[in-house]
């Protein structure tokens, strides 16, 4: 049977064969897996989208959530689907043992995620922020807090949400003006409203925690004034029972292009002026806790981009083997049989960047995992911030990058199938719409450019763009061992080369003041700065099919597989001969401070 989510033998190439899952069983923490453990747990994740999550996808999107009398009503395939994925252990894969999770590595946890990502993001998302608030909470909450609301996450009663976005401000937090008033038992009353809130009301858990961003009274001015509050959607008694309905309430649905079987909900705080709030953390710290919870998210918006571009390229994959149409361009015989259109150049193009996309993209969600288990495992202090420093300058990559390109993916898809391709009786079309999205959300692409350029790339004096930079070197020389991959390396050293020179002029017009200038093209930076960060990993995925057609032809690998690397061999062929090469242009435009933007006017449209 064809393969809809992903290719299992990419997965075990990304986690056997270039990332070395294997190795972090030699940590004490992970100790207690194996291959075997791992693999378990990717076959039951795989089981478990296939058969609940995947054959609701359609029927989420055809029939979206709608606001009845005060609440969300939801289809029902829904809550099966995400009750079998808690009760599988997923929600908790990461926790330790002796808090009911799997202890399972990050990377490992991602890779089952795809799955459930790839099969249906709508219904899986429910189960991503709520990820996101338990370990918020966990992190950043009093003993109370964890009692009475992460301890029911942990259990699968509660979901979760994160609560940011106001009508007024958009992605501007310091302009927020949900309030947040102290009453005398130590709670505080919230009064606000919020827009955009995925996840916001739902029929399936007891309870929802909203994670509120808000202000008090005496708050600095902008972002340093911000404080976090839990303000749930039921109060809860000091036995763990639920109380009375708290002042929180659903005051509508948007309808989105996409993504529609996620609740998109507009909430109102303190209407009756009776919101109980919760602080978390000190006052006026809100927005660096929210922070972990966000960067999480960046991760699997990007992850979750990369899964829906890897459906759709599995399912044009398919298609175009097997829909015969027209004959090689040499062919003069009308009476010949026609050829499966995969034989078509063209096509063949579009699936091979296709392939490249999103599987570049997904090597790189899978490397920040990794890195992610570095942050908390790796034997010393030291060793752990170069790992957290070097996961903080990729996040804008992780999160922007597949947003874009897998999106681009979607489009191809959708091309190959021809008059088809755009019909709803096929699913790609779905698949662009829901991708859509990701460009806007959790940041977008022009947020993410200004993290990446305006800060990232110099923090703690470009520690991280070192620690990248000889990655990236280090991987150029290992290639050199094969004289197959001079025409991979070459373009990407160009790149990095100049896009190294590029960083230090930009950077040296932000240290002399000239920030609107500096970062008025930041966005064709990203651009730059991403694919020579997925011409690196794909030159690392070269590198192993090259070692392991070397196996092969001493009889020591899987004959089987020779053709998967030399698909692996072409994908990075494609990515760094022709879209590499291609970044040159915005690094002109860079170097020479185009304007054009930055000096349009208004009054000009």
């Amino acid at each position: 049977m064809s393969e809809t989510l992903l290719s299992s033998r990419n997965l075990a190439f990304e986690l056997y064969e270039v990332l070395d899952a294997q190795a972090l069983t030699q940590r004490e923490r992970f100790a207690e897996h194996n291959r075997e453990t791992f693999d378990a747990a990717i076959a039951t994740a795989r089981g478990i989208a296939e058969e609940l999550f995947a054959p609701h996808n359609r029927k989420n999107d055809e029939h979206e959530p709608q606001y009845v009398d005060g609440a969300a009503v939801l289809i029902p395939e829904v809550e099966p689907a995400l009750r079998a994925f808690h009760e599988a252990g997923f929600l908790n894969a990461t926790r330790d043992f002796e808090h009911g999770g799997m202890q399972l590595p990050n990377l490992l946890s991602q890779a089952c995620f795809a799955h459930f990502q790839s099969a249906n993001i709508a219904t899986s998302s429910y189960s991503m922020l709520t990820m996101g608030v338990a370990n918020l909470i966990e992190a950043f909450g009093n003993d109370e807090q964890k009692r009475k609301y992460l301890q029911p996450i942990i259990d699968g009663r509660f979901f979760g949400t994160m609560a940011l976005t106001e009508p007024h401000a958009g992605s501007s937090l310091s302009d927020i003006r949900t309030k947040a008033e102290p009453h005398a038992d130590g709670s505080y009353r919230i009064k606000g409203n919020k827009i955009f809130i995925s996840g916001g009301d739902q029929p399936i858990s007891e309870n929802i925690v909203h994670m509120v961003l808000a202000k008090l009274p005496d708050a600095p001015p902008g972002v340093k004034g911000i404080s976090l509050f839990i303000v749930p959607k039921f109060l809860v008694n000091e036995d763990g029972s639920l109380g009375k309905r708290n002042d929180a309430l659903l005051a509508g649905l948007f309808h989105k292009m996409g993504w529609r079987g996620t609740t998109s909900t507009a909430l109102n705080f303190g209407d009756n002026d009776d919101c109980v709030g919760y602080l978390v953390g000190k006052p006026h710290h809100g927005l660096s806790y929210m922070f972990q919870m966000m960067n999480e998210a960046r991760i699997g918006v990007g992850m979750g981009a990369t899964m829906l571009g890897y459906a759709g390229y599995l399912y044009s994959l398919e298609y175009a083997r097997n829909r015969p149409q027209g004959r090689h361009a040499d062919g003069k015989d009308a009476t010949s049989p026609q050829i499966s259109i995969v034989e078509h150049a063209d096509v063949r193009r579009m699936l091979l960047a296709q392939k490249a996309y999103v599987e570049g993209a997904f090597d790189l969600g899978l490397y920040a995992a990794r890195l992610f288990d570095d942050t908390e495992t790796l034997p010393s202090e030291a060793e752990r911030k170069t790992a957290l420093e070097l996961l903080d300058l990729l996040t804008p990559i992780v999160k922007s990058w597949p947003s874009e390109f897998c999106l681009k993916a979607n489009e191809l898809a959708i091309q190959i199938l021809g008059g088809h391709g755009y019909t709803r009786e096929y699913p790609v079309e779905q698949y662009y719409r829901d991708n859509r999205l990701n460009p806007i959300h959790e940041g977008t692409h022009g947020i993410q450019s200004l993290d990446l350029l305006g800060r990232k790339v110099s923090m703690n004096g470009g520690a991280a763009l070192k620690q990248l930079m000889a990655l990236i070197q280090g991987t150029c020389q290992r290639a050199e061992t094969f004289s197959s991959l001079n025409a991979l390396r070459q373009p990407l050293e160009q790149l990095v080369k100049r896009l190294g020179a590029v960083t230090l002029a930009l950077l040296g017009d932000l240290m002399a003041g000239k920030v609107n200038q500096g970062l008025a093209n930041s966005a064709l930076y990203l651009k730059a700065f991403g694919h020579a960060v997925i011409g690196w990993r794909w030159l690392e995925q070269a590198i192993r099919a090259e070692e392991g057609l070397a196996l092969i032809h001493k009889g020591a690998g899987n004959a089987a597989d020779a053709d998967f690397y030399q698909g692996k061999l072409q994908a990075a062929r494609y990515f760094l001969t022709w879209e590499v090469p291609s970044c040159h242009h915005e690094l002109a435009i860079l170097e020479a401070r185009d304007d054009t933007c930055l000096g349009m006017q208004d009054a000009w449209f």
